[in-house]
C-alpha cells in the first residue's frame, strides 16, 4: 500500500466532527497542526484530486507519513487547543510569532513591599507585567511618577518577612530626605502600601479617571480637617497624574473598556495591531508580526492573533472591534466589524498602525536585505498576476499620435521593479495609416519580439499594455504569430479604473489601490507614456520645422537636420545672429536662410 493510499484510510476512519489534526512526517515529527468543524471533510480537502493548492502546500503534503486528531466538543475548543499545540511543538509549518523579547515591560515584582521597575525579560514567576511599551522613555517617566506620587519604595534591598525592620538594611539618603518610606524599617504597613499599588494598577490598566476622583477626595478631605499642607502634597500629586492622563491619545469619552485587532498581510507575513481603549482614550498599542506558511486567510491569522494577543495581555474587555469577520467566540465577549462611526475611526486607527508597521519592516528588509526585498516583491506581483514565473524583467508597450499623423510607440524595461533606461525603445510605427491603436499596437510587438528571437535576446516574464480589451487582443496576435503566446505572460492595463486585463477573459480584476504589484505596473505605464510622449513631440517638432524650412530654396535635408539639432525651432532660427547661423551651416547657407526670413542678405 503506497503512502497515500495508507493516509486515504486514516481519513476514511475520521469522525465530522470538530477537532484538531496533526500531520507528522517520517521520522514521526509534528510539521502540522490545523483546526476544523469537520475533521474528515478538512483533512480529506488536501487530499482531493482536484484541490488546487499552493507550491508551499503540496510540499507540506509530500512529507505528510501519519495522520492524527484530537476531537473537541466546539469550534471554538478547536481554536484554543490548535493555538496551545502549536506555541507547544512550534511545526515547520504553522503560522510563527515573532519574538517580543526587545519590547520593555513595567513589572510588579511578586515580593514584600513589591518594587515597580522596568524589564525586557517576562518571567513566569508570579508577578505582574504591564506592556509592552515601545519607548523607555515613557516607562521611566510612568516609575518616576508613581515613586514620587505613590511613595513605591527606590531600593532593590531584597525583603523578606525575617529581615524587615532589622539592622540588615542601612537607611538610605531618600529615606531622610523623605522621599523613602522606611519600608525595609516597617515603617510602612503592608496594607498601607497595598494601597499605593492599587492606584499604580489602575493608572497602567488605563482606570486614570478612578486614582484622579481618590486623589481629590482624599485632597478635599484634608483641606477640610484644615491639614493644608498635607492637602497640597496631594494637589502636587493630582498635577502629576492629570499631566500624564492629557498626554494620553484621547478617541472618545463616549467609548469605554474596547480591544481593537486589524491586520495587514502580504504574501509571506501578516501584522496584527491591538489597541486598547479605556476611558475614551487608547493606552496601549502594540504589533504582532506573524509569519505565513501556507494558505492561511487573514480571518484565520487574525483569530490565531487575537488568543494570542489577550494571553499576553489580559483583557476584561466585553467588546472586540475586528476589521475582518472572525469565526470564533469568546465568554462574554462581543466581537463586532463597525461600518460607521467612532468605532470604524477606531478601526481605521489600528490598521494605519498595522501598515506603518509593516513599510518600516520593508524599509529595513530593503536597507539589510535587498535581495529579499526584491523577492518579496516579484512574489507577490507573482500571486496577485497568477504569474507562472518571477517578473524579474517587465515590458510595457503604449502608443501616441496626433490627429492620426506622426504615430510612435515606446517599450520601457523594468528589471527586478526597477527602470531599465538603457534597454527602452522607441518605434515609429511603419504599417498603420491614420489613428488605429489596434493595429499600432499588434505591429510594435511583433517588431519587438521578432528581433529579440532574432537576436537570441533574452524575453520578459511579463508583458504590460497600456489599454484594454482591445489592445490586449492585438498584442496577443502578435505573441501568437511568433509562437510566444503561453511563453510570455501578457496583460493589459486600462486606464480608466485600473483594471487589468488577461487574455481571453473580458471580465478584469481590480487590485488594491495601495498593492506594490500595482503601483510597479502604473510606474510602468507612466514611464511607457511619458518616454513615447517625448519621442513623439520630437518627431512632431522636427517635422514642422522641415516643413518650415522645405520652402527656402538652397537648403536640403542635411542643413535642415543640422538647424533642427542647433536651434530647435523655428522661431529661434528666426532671432538667431548672423554669426550663429554661419557657425552651424557656413555662410553661404546663413545668407540664404537670413534672407528668407529678414528680406535682404546680412550685411555685418
Amino acid at each position: 500500500m503506497s503512502k497515500i493510499e495508507a493516509l486515504k484510510e486514516i481519513i476514511k476512519t475520521l469522525p465530522p466532527t470538530p477537532g484538531v489534526y496533526q500531520y507528522y512526517d517520517s521520522s514521526g515529527k509534528i510539521i502540522y497542526v490545523g483546526k476544523a468543524i469537520n475533521l474528515k471533510s478538512r483533512v480529506a480537502s488536501y487530499f482531493a484530486a482536484s484541490a488546487n493548492h499552493n507550491g508551499k502546500t503540496q510540499i507540506l503534503i509530500k512529507q505528510i507519513a501519519d495522520i492524527k486528531t484530537i476531537k473537541v466538543a466546539t469550534e471554538m475548543d478547536a481554536l484554543l487547543l490548535e493555538n496551545s499545540l502549536i506555541k507547544k511543538y512550534q511545526p515547520k509549518y504553522n503560522i510563527q510569532l515573532k519574538d517580543d523579547k526587545t519590547y520593555p515591560w513595567i513589572v510588579i515584582k511578586k515580593e514584600p513591599f513589591p518594587r515597580v521597575f522596568y524589564t525586557r525579560n517576562v518571567k513566569k514567576d508570579g508577578s505582574e507585567y504591564y506592556g509592552p511599551f515601545h519607548s523607555v522613555k515613557i516607562i521611566k517617566t510612568l516609575i518616576e511618577m508613581f515613586q514620587h506620587t505613590f511613595d513605591i519604595r527606590h531600593c532593590n534591598h531584597k525583603l523578606n518577612e525575617n529581615n524587615i525592620g532589622s539592622d540588615e538594611f542601612m537607611t538610605s539618603v531618600e529615606y531622610y530626605i523623605g522621599n523613602c518610606k522606611g519600608c525595609c524599617q516597617g515603617e510602612t504597613s503592608k496594607e498601607e502600601y497595598e494601597e499605593r499599588l492599587q492606584n499604580i494598577r489602575k493608572i497602567l490598566k488605563g482606570n486614570v479617571n478612578g486614582v484622579i476622583s481618590e486623589l481629590k477626595k482624599r485632597m478635599h478631605q484634608l483641606a477640610e480637617n484644615y491639614e493644608f499642607e498635607k492637602a497640597q502634597e496631594i494637589k502636587d500629586k493630582l498635577i502629576l497624574v492629570e499631566r500624564y492622563q492629557s498626554k494620553s491619545t484621547v478617541v472618545s469619552a463616549s467609548l469605554h473598556n474596547l480591544d481593537v485587532f486589524t491586520i495587514e498581510s502580504d504574501i509571506n507575513s501578516a501584522y496584527i495591531n491591538f489597541i486598547k481603549v479605556m476611558s475614551g482614550a487608547i493606552i496601549q498599542s502594540h504589533t504582532l508580526e506573524v509569519k505565513k506558511k501556507l494558505e492561511e486567510l487573514d480571518s484565520d491569522v487574525l483569530e490565531f492573533a487575537i488568543l494570542e494577543i489577550r494571553d499576553r495581555f489580559p483583557s476584561e474587555s466585553k467588546e472586540i472591534l475586528v476589521s475582518h469577520e472572525v469565526n470564533m467566540e469568546l465568554p462574554g465577549v462581543k466581537f463586532l466589524v463597525p461600518q460607521k462611526g467612532e468605532k470604524k475611526s477606531l478601526i481605521e486607527l489600528s490598521h494605519r498602525n498595522a501598515m506603518y508597521y509593516k513599510v518600516e519592516k520593508y524599509k529595513q528588509i530593503k536597507n539589510v536585505d535587498p535581495d529579499k526585498h526584491v523577492n518579496r516583491i516579484l512574489e507577490t506581483m507573482k500571486n496577485d498576476l497568477r504569474l507562472a514565473d518571477l517578473p524579474h524583467h517587465i515590458e510595457c508597450f503604449d502608443n501616441s499620435n496626433f490627429h492620426g499623423t506622426n504615430a510612435v510607440a515606446a517599450c520601457v524595461v523594468f528589471k527586478d521593479g526597477k527602470p531599465s533606461k538603457k534597454d527602452y525603445r522607441n518605434f515609429n510605427i511603419k504599417t498603420v495609416i491614420g489613428a488605429d491603436d489596434f493595429a499600432s499596437m499588434e505591429e510594435v510587438v511583433l517588431r519587438r519580439y521578432q528581433r529579440l528571437l532574432e537576436e537570441n535576446e533574452p524575453l520578459p516574464q511579463l508583458i504590460v499594455i497600456d489599454g484594454g480589451k482591445g489592445q490586449l487582443s492585438s498584442a496577443v496576435k502578435s505573441l501568437k504569430a511568433l509562437g510566444l503566446f503561453g511563453k510570455i505572460a501578457i496583460i493589459g492595463i486600462a486606464k480608466k479604473l485600473e483594471e487589468i486585463y488577461f487574455p481571453g477573459d473580458s471580465i478584469p480584476i481590480y487590485l488594491d489601490k495601495r498593492s506594490e504589484t500595482l503601483k510597479i505596473i502604473q510606474h510602468a505605464r507612466n514611464e511607457a507614456h511619458r518616454f513615447g510622449i517625448t519621442h513623439h513631440r520630437n518627431k512632431r517638432s522636427k517635422n514642422f520645422i522641415q516643413s518650415e524650412l522645405l520652402g527656402i530654396e538652397g537648403i536640403g535635408d542635411k542643413t535642415q537636420l543640422q538647424l533642427i539639432k542647433d536651434f530647435k525651432s523655428v522661431s529661434q532660427i528666426k532671432k538667431a545672429h548672423f554669426e550663429d547661423l554661419k557657425e552651424s551651416v557656413g555662410f553661404a547657407k546663413a545668407q540664404i536662410i537670413w534672407k528668407h526670413f529678414h528680406g535682404s542678405s546680412f550685411e555685418g
